[in-house]
């Protein structure tokens, strides 16, 4: 029994040090958004868009992507998957082709929603993003959350919950 307990302890430990590294990697990588960025109408594939009135009722994920990023082909499964069951997601592709490129590339990945093509990276620039994926859940044209990196289900599901619940 006390074997048990020691190795229940130990993993207690050790899954607190992996969630204050994965934290402290998030805050280091975190972009430094705009106060205004939910304010600017952005131009989409399918039109014009607002952020303050599209998280109005409920969260939006916002979903910064390129088609030449690793982690991305791990995290777009999981974002369609968001996106299919109702989640509000808007994604920007970052330096990712022209129009016709990245709106094939959305529709055999299953991405729905509007979609933002920054070709250029101006759109990236402006919010400060230089690692993709990035993640932003927005609550009534207010940041409530930011990631990079790889984000599993769960993760993206409880700061969309929090979001809600809390903001």
């Amino acid at each position: 029994m006390t074997r048990i307990k020691r190795w229940l302890r130990e993993a207690a430990v050790l899954v607190l040090i992996a969630a204050a590294i994965i934290w402290g990697m998030d805050w280091l990588r975190a972009p430094q958004l705009p106060a205004d960025l939910a304010q600017k109408p952005l131009t989409t594939l399918q039109g014009e868009v607002n952020l303050v009135t599209l998280s109005q009722d409920k969260p939006v994920l916002v979903y910064v992507w390129a088609t030449w990023c690793g982690v991305c082909k791990l995290t777009t499964p999981t974002v369609a998957a968001l996106s299919q069951n109702g989640t509000q997601v808007v994604t920007v592709a970052l330096r990712s082709g022209d129009d016709p490129r990245v709106a094939t590339w959305l529709e055999k990945k299953g991405l729905r929603g509007p979609a933002v093509n920054d070709e250029n990276g101006a759109v990236s620039q402006r919010w400060d993003i230089s690692v993709t994926p990035t993640f932003i859940v927005l609550q009534q044209g207010k940041v409530v959350s930011t990631t990079t990196g790889w984000s599993s289900s769960w993760g993206l599901k409880l700061r969309l919950w929090w979001a809600e619940k809390f903001s």
